[in-house]
């Protein structure tokens, strides 16, 4: 039976102020919601709206559709909805490829970063502080579950690379040419912000500047960032 006090307190979890205060996060979907489980991650409470079965083996709090639609943060629920404890901060370890974020803002973006992170074998994503919260419903959505996988950190970006031993590679529209760089065993692929790139402060740090060439009409767009991250991330494991 769920009480109005739970209804309350997974529906403010849509706001980072409540996830940061409570120290939980939702995310929605059979999927990515059985991931998170499979991955170990602590579980608060998870919920299934009566008729969509979450697993025999799994406890779960049934909803009917009126009181789902309450705590759901999506105009069409799936009807499966998990409450999850926020992982303690890990360190960062000075090895193998970081991707750090120089205020990314979209959702989907970084989402999709993660899940290109997890795809590539990067286990650790380092992110300005005023880069989208990790755990806003949009980015788990598009995550696919790989959030599970990949360590993230928010830290003071400029620190951050003023301080690593490892080699920083940058993403400029003016950079050399990706395809005829050496890449080294380890290093950090910085990318920035959607609108304005890398800023002055951290491009003033990065020692290597890259740049995806352009074959196209010189009037097209320069490339979405998740994009770049995909094709930075292919020549960096090639």
């Amino acid at each position: 039976m769920v009480t109005k006090n739970q209804i309350k307190l997974v529906a403010s979890l849509q706001q980072k102020k409540y996830r940061t205060q409570h120290k939980l996060f939702v995310v929605e979907g059979k999927k990515t919601v059985l991931e998170l489980v499979e991955a170990g991650l602590k579980v608060y409470e998870l919920f299934a709206e009566t008729g969509a079965e979450l697993g025999r083996s799994i406890d779960y709090i049934e909803l009917s559709n009126k009181d789902f639609k309450q705590i759901s943060g999506q105009k069409t629920p799936s009807g499966i909805l998990g409450v999850f404890h926020i992982p303690e901060p890990q360190g960062i370890a000075e090895m193998g490829w970081v991707v750090a974020l120089d205020a990314v803002r979209d959702p989907g973006n970084l989402g999709t970063i993660i899940r290109l992170c997890d795809w590539f074998g990067i286990t650790q994503l380092v992110c300005s502080e005023d880069t989208v919260d990790c755990y806003n419903p949009k980015v788990l959505q598009a995550t696919m579950g790989s959030i599970a996988r990949v360590t993230i950190n928010y830290v003071d970006l400029e620190t951050y690379c003023r301080n690593t031993q490892l080699p920083l590679y940058g993403a400029f529209m003016d950079g050399d040419v990706v395809y005829k760089k050496q890449m080294s065993h380890a290093g950090i692929l910085v990318l920035g912000n959607e609108a304005n790139g890398i800023s002055t402060k951290i491009a003033a740090l990065v020692g290597e500047r890259i740049a995806i060439p352009q074959f196209g009409e010189a009037t097209a767009e320069s490339l979405n960032v998740a994009t770049a991250a995909a094709i930075l991330l292919n020549e960096i494991r090639r």
